[in-house]
């Protein structure tokens, strides 16, 4: 259970954001949506590779 504690006063608009950020880091809407349609642990793998490689491209362009 996520808890935001608000101060005396505190902005309903901050605490709002403070609960979204916390929700957000916590991963529960990414793995809703993965496991939403089954990925083959080959696929995973696969598709892990290739953003490296991407990436990797990315930093030798840069350089």
């Amino acid at each position: 259970m996520i808890i935001v504690p608000i101060k005396e006063g505190e902005n309903i608009e901050r605490a709002l954001k403070k609960f979204k950020r916390k929700f957000e880091k916590t991963g529960a809407i990414r793995e809703l949506r993965s496991r939403k349609n089954f990925e083959k642990p080959s696929e995973k793998r696969r598709a892990a590779k290739m953003k490296a490689i991407y990436v990797q491209h990315l930093q030798l362009e840069d350089e």
